[in-house]
Formats: structure tokens, sequence, C-alpha cells
């Protein structure tokens, strides 16, 4: 059976390039029917955040990445948190001391330091093995304990990157447990997937060049490696370096309470980096289970286009039944529509849905629905078009407008009716009447279809704006 696993450090919030590495095992786990792992990696005590454990669960959850064995789940492979498992890593670095593999590192860390200084000096790769003592005193637990490493040459496959190898010269002597008794990534990551069946480990490009190691540590324990699977990096939106929390990486969790929805950022990562060989771009999460494959991820890093994001987030929002939408809006509305009718909530937001974005977009297209606009005539002034007319030409369109409109049926076909007949009398176009009838009723940056929000105002809200932003712009 497939076992996958995601292992991240508690050292902070979650972004997409640690995400997409939790999905795309996610992917590879629902695909083959299989099993997903969540692991905590807390052995670094040092780096460690306060909260950020159970915000990497609360990430994983909000975007539906549900894990079969976890710290919260449990599962027949735990504890599955690292710092649970320390009797565990002492029993297996005992087995690597007994057979010879292991040893007590006896120098300081100002020693190693020297030992570092003189290659630079003598222009030479460092390589602890090359400092490697004689002998050593009995481990006690109080030092680091090394691997005893075997230099030698490795061919491996991985998934992605295909075929790789590496010389003896990258091969050395590292630490499998520090003198706090915690041990190393290196160490316990090798450990836990065996115990715990993994079958494919899938990450970043940064362990790469860690796998020979890796490689001769899974001989010294007798142990098979599973399938390597290597991640191409998520470049920034100018795609010129990798992309990080440094670089204003954000928290998955923000993009949510944002409005982004979870399907669209499923859809989103999923697409970093992956396709399925058309020119699909938007994928349901029944179809990336599917369709994924690692033989169909990139080599090369993939551009984290946040324009792209957004309009794929209105993508799904406008797929969305309005029942579906209405229950994820419910912390959006403006405060003004607290005392709003259930019903006329409803049509507004069925108006609202073709243009929404990001469901933060709200009450920027709703407000003036719930409250009455204050007219700001630099709106229109502004407006590229709009800034040619002189004040009087304004004033004379809107009471056209609103003689018109005083007659007229108000449903949005009449009203449309309407409108396009006023083009005809004024030989202005569409952009420029529609537009400053628009900001007369809404005095809003963008709104919905025109005459769908004069139907839902009604007639005598319509011609109450209309009149006032004529009154307000003499």
């Amino acid at each position: 059976m497939t076992r996958t696993r995601f292992a991240p450090s508690p050292t902070g919030y979650l972004h997409v390039g640690g995400i997409r590495t939790a999905l795309f095992a996610w992917l590879v786990a629902r695909h083959d029917n299989g099993q997903f792992i969540l692991r905590l990696e807390d052995t670094d005590k040092n780096r460690e955040v306060e909260g950020s454990a159970q915000h990497l669960t609360d990430s994983l959850n909000a975007l539906g990445l549900n894990y079969d064995e976890g710290p919260d789940v449990g599962g027949d492979s735990g504890p599955y948190r690292q710092s649970d498992r320390l009797d565990i890593y002492r029993e297996w670095a005992q087995k690597l001391i007994d057979s010879g593999r292991a040893y007590a590192d006896p120098y300081t860390a100002e020693e190693v330091q020297k030992f570092r200084e003189q290659a630079q000096a003598d222009k030479q790769p460092f390589l602890y093995r090359n400092h490697r003592p004689d002998t050593t005193e009995p481990w006690d637990g109080k030092t680091p304990l090394r691997f005893k490493s075997d230099p030698k040459s490795y061919e491996w496959h991985d998934e992605v990157m295909g075929n790789l190898h590496s010389g003896p010269e990258v091969i050395d002597d590292f630490i499998l447990v520090k003198s706090d008794g915690y041990p190393t990534y290196n160490f316990a990551h090798i450990v836990d997937d065996h115990l715990m069946g993994v079958t494919h480990v899938i990450r970043g490009q940064e362990f790469i060049s860690s796998l020979p190691n890796y490689l001769n540590l899974y001989e010294a324990l007798g142990i098979e490696h599973p399938v390597f699977a290597t991640m191409p990096p998520v470049m920034n939106d100018q795609g010129n370096k990798k992309l990080s929390k440094r670089d204003g990486a954000k928290d998955v969790l923000d993009y949510i309470k944002e409005g982004y929805l979870p399907e669209t950022l499923i859809s989103f990562i999923a697409t970093l980096g992956w396709n399925d060989g058309t020119e699909q771009e938007v994928f349901t999460r029944d179809e990336l289970i599917a369709k994924f494959s690692l033989d169909r991820v990139q080599k090369s890093g993939a551009r984290f286009d946040e324009k792209r994001l957004l309009w794929m987030n209105g993508q799904f929002i406008r797929q969305l039944s309005l029942d579906d939408l209405w229950d994820r809006v419910a912390e959006f509305w403006p405060d003004t529509a607290d005392s709003a009718d259930h019903e006329f909530k409803r049509q507004v937001l069925a108006l609202a849905q073709d243009r929404m974005k990001i469901l933060h977009d709200l009450p920027a297209l709703t407000t003036y629905f719930f409250a009455e606009p204050t007219p700001n005539w630099q709106m229109i002034d502004d407006n590229k078009q709009l800034g040619k007319l002189e004040r009087t030409k304004h004033l004379e369109l809107l009471d056209k407008a609103k003689t018109a409109l005083e007659s007229t049926d108000f449903n949005a076909e009449a009203i449309q009716s309407t409108l396009n007949d006023l083009l005809e009398q004024t030989g202005e176009k569409p952009g420029t009447l529609f537009s400053l009838i628009r900001f007369a009723i809404t005095w809003a940056p963008f709104s919905p279809a025109l005459p769908e929000t004069m139907e839902i105002l009604g007639r005598e809200h319509t011609l109450e704006r209309i009149q006032s932003a004529i009154d307000s712009g003499r």
C-alpha cells in the first residue's frame, strides 16, 4: 500500500511551498487509495514556535488535506511527534554503535571550527571524516553521536529529477543525535519513515544534496529506501528567486481569511509545477486525485502568480451554488447588512457573485444596498471618460436618466431597454453614460450589472439617489 507523509517542523506558519509538498504527498496517497500521514518533526527546540503545531494542523484541515494518521488522530505507527519518540532513536542509535557505524564526537565546537578554517585555508572542502578520531570513549548521551560513513559512489532514481548519481567525495560523518539528546533530521526521518512504512518521500530540492549521505545511512541500518520525489522550488512573482517567508510569502490561513476558497488554493497550488498534459488550468479536488502523477511534475521552478490565483478564485466563486456561497460569506457581509431582510440579502448576493474575486469583495460590492451612500463627485472627476465632461453635462445627463426611468417598468430587462434608448438620445458611449448613472446610485468604485442593481434597489430608491446626486453636484 502507498503510504506518504508530510513532516513539517513547528517553527512558524505554513506558506505555499510547504502546503504544496503536503498536497503532492496527499494526492499521491489518494490517487493510489493509500494512506497519508502527518508527523511533526519537533526536535529542534531552539527554533520551535509556540502554537505552530496547532497552526499546521489547522492549515491542513482548512484545505481539506485530511490525514489518516497523525498527532491528533492517532494511528498504529505513533507517536507522531518526534519528541515523543526519543527512546526509539536511542535504540536505533545503539544498533549503529554496536555495528561500529557510530561514535561519540570528542571535539568541541571550537575545535570543529578550526578544522573548517584550516580546510578553507588549504582551499579544500571540509570533511569531518578527515578528522575522525582513531579511538573514542563510549557514548554517554551527553556528547553528539556521529555516523561513521562509508564513502562510495551512488546512483539512484528520483521520480521527478530522473536518474541521479554522486561520488564518494560528498559522503561525510554527520551528527545522528545532538548533545541535548534530540536526533537530527538526517537520522530521525529515516528511522521514522521505515517504522511508519512510508513508501514515497516527497520533499523540496534543499534535501537533494544530502541524499548520498541518506543512502549511506540506509545501508548502515540495513533497510530499503523508499521512492524519492524531489519537488522543484516555488519561485516568487518575478520568478527570480525562491518564494520564502522572508520575502513576504503569506500564511495559507491568511488567504482563507481574505476570502480565497480552499478549493481554489488546492487547484492553484497543485498546478505550481504540475500539469496533466492538457490546457486545463482549473481542477476540482476529484479531478486532481484522478489525474495526479509524479511523472507530470516539472523539474524547473514554478512562478507564484498571485494575479492568476485571484482569477482562479473568481472562477471557483462563480461555480458555487447560491446556497453554498451564502454559507461561506456569513462573516464577510458589511455591518450595515446586519438588519437586512434575508431574502433581500440573497438577491444582493446572487447579483454580486459574478463580480466577486475574493469573498472579501462582498462589502465593496454591496454596502450601498444596505445604507445610503455619500455622494463623492471626485470619483466622477477622476474617471477617465467622465472627467472630460463639464459638471453641467453630468447633471444634464443624470436629469435625462431620471426622467426616462420614472416611466420605466422596474425590471432589469425594461431598465436595460430604457438605458439603450438613452444612449441613442444623448449620443453618449455606454462607458460614459452608464458609469455616470452607476456612480450616482452607488458611489462605489465598482459594482455588479447596472440594470440588475437598479432593479434590486427599486424605483423609489434609484430615483431618489439620482436626484440626490444632482442636488449635490449643483
